[in-house]
């Protein structure tokens, strides 16, 4: 075997990523909120670039220009992102702005509060309301309580019941029977028939099994219908509507479409994005006349050219975002003209070619972001959509729309006789959609629509 060493020249193509292309990249796929955020965490990094707190003013421009060096040594320092000019609206109003919600635990204890309790039955009542569950259910025992607490299991019993007194109706309940009862005591409902179908077929309730109850209780199908009824109305889980004091905020759309007699105005919502400038102090280091060390020069060019970057960084992501929406208006017209039946099918790659960009620009330019259309508010994920053939000839209607015609047959149905997903196939191709019956069945589940059997009505 030979071993040596030799030279060989290979050429190889990379695609390096430099940190400028990542973090143009990163601002693309932001949100107007996110981008807000992460513009004010680069502010603190930077010391060249400070926030303006004034309001920047409106030019007639579409692009801005990107400012040089020669800009800031003359003077002009400006770093905002300059805006068309367009309507203002007001923002949100403080009232509305929901900061934390109050939690299923707090809500118990402010009841409590108002009790007239010993100090044992308050200590073992405050015990138990911090053992409810999310769903308002007792996770711990009454012999577990009692021996925590070292109290006897009766004193446990008579706490719980006053918890299990408390709004909202069924808490502290520790099975969905008890849950179930202690709503139906509350509410003052004392049918037996009804108590005895909570007490031993809830299970059959819950499958649908209404002929088995029938016949165990010796009354008609649809007497066990109507006591069924009575129970779906009821609350399985009264502490879910509580939130978990977590911080609850607003949808805030980062593209606004207005119609304007016959055609869309596209605005682009910046106006969280800070106005920033150019400390002057570290510009004066760059000023040829004032002498400062290379150390130092090359600090402030440093950062200056990281500023310089940011801004157009976020001017690009703004005329893509743009690109993108102008394109999507276009391509989904007959939608933003009539509305959500006219919602067609669309795919990120027929964006991206319209637009003649890569389809993963599409994909950041509309991640995680809200358009504000004449007919509602929606994510842009929502715009594209799956087509399905609908004719011979190989037309095809989005999901969404086949969605909706699926509600409206549903709706119309016999509740005697409720279709089955194979029947609602077989209208769905009279109406001239070829659909397979899993299809219907996916579409049916993900509307939260029951099967045959919860649907039919004796």
């Amino acid at each position: 075997m030979d071993l040596g060493y030799n030279l060989r020249l290979e050429q190889q193509q990379k695609l390096i990523m430099t940190p400028e292309l990542r973090q143009a990249i990163k601002i693309l796929q932001l949100s107007s909120v996110e981008l807000s955020e992460y513009v004010n965490q680069i502010v603190l990094e930077n010391p060249l670039i400070d926030i303006n707190e004034e309001t920047p003013p409106v030019t007639l421009e579409k692009k801005a220009p990107l400012p040089d060096w020669g800009e800031y040594l003359r003077g002009t320092h400006d770093l905002s992102v300059r805006s068309l000019p367009r309507e203002v609206k007001a923002e949100f109003p403080l009232e509305n702005l929901i900061t934390k919600g109050t939690d299923l635990h707090e809500y118990l204890l402010s009841q409590l509060g108002f009790m007239s309790l010993s100090a044992t039955q308050n200590r073992i009542a405050r015990y138990l309301i911090g053992n409810l569950d999310s769903s308002g259910y007792l996770v711990v025992t009454i012999k577990q309580a009692a021996h925590d607490l070292k109290v006897s299991p009766e004193k446990v019993e008579e706490a719980l019941s006053i918890v299990q007194g408390f709004d909202p109706t069924g808490v502290g309940a520790r099975s969905l029977r008890e849950c179930i009862l202690i709503q139906l005591k509350q509410k003052n409902i004392n049918d037996q028939e009804l108590i005895d179908i909570v007490e031993n077929h809830l299970e059959n309730i819950a499958s649908g099994r209404l002929n088995r109850v029938a016949q165990s209780l010796s009354i008609s199908v649809s007497r066990v219908q109507e006591l069924a009824d009575i129970i779906k109305s009821l609350n399985p889980k009264p502490g879910a509507s509580f939130g978990n004091g977590s911080e609850t905020r607003y949808i805030v759309p980062d593209v606004i479409v207005e119609r304007m007699d016959n055609e869309y105005i596209i605005v682009i919502s910046d106006s969280r994005i800070p106005h920033l400038t150019i400390n002057n102090t570290y510009k004066a280091i760059l000023d040829s006349k004032r002498g400062a060390d290379d150390k130092t020069r090359s600090f402030v060019e440093n950062k200056l050219n990281q500023a310089l970057w940011l801004l157009r960084s976020i001017e690009q992501r703004r005329m893509t975002i743009y690109q993108v929406t102008s394109a999507l208006v276009d391509l989904q017209r007959p939608f933003f003209d009539c509305g959500m039946k006219y919602l067609k099918p669309l795919t990120l790659k027929q964006l991206a070619e319209q637009i003649n960009v890569h389809e993963s620009t599409v994909s950041r330019a509309t991640s995680n972001k809200y358009l504000q259309t004449p007919h509602g508010t929606f994510e842009y994920k929502f715009f594209f959509n799956p087509g399905l053939t609908t004719t011979d000839k190989g037309d095809s209607a989005c999901s969404e729309i086949i969605k909706r015609t699926l509600q409206e047959i549903i709706k119309t149905e016999d509740t005697a006789k409720p279709y089955s997903d194979q029947k609602l196939a077989d209208i769905m191709q009279e109406r001239g959609v070829l659909i397979a019956r899993r299809t219907v069945t996916k579409y049916r589940e993900e509307l939260g629509i029951p099967n045959t059997v919860y649907r039919r009505r004796y």
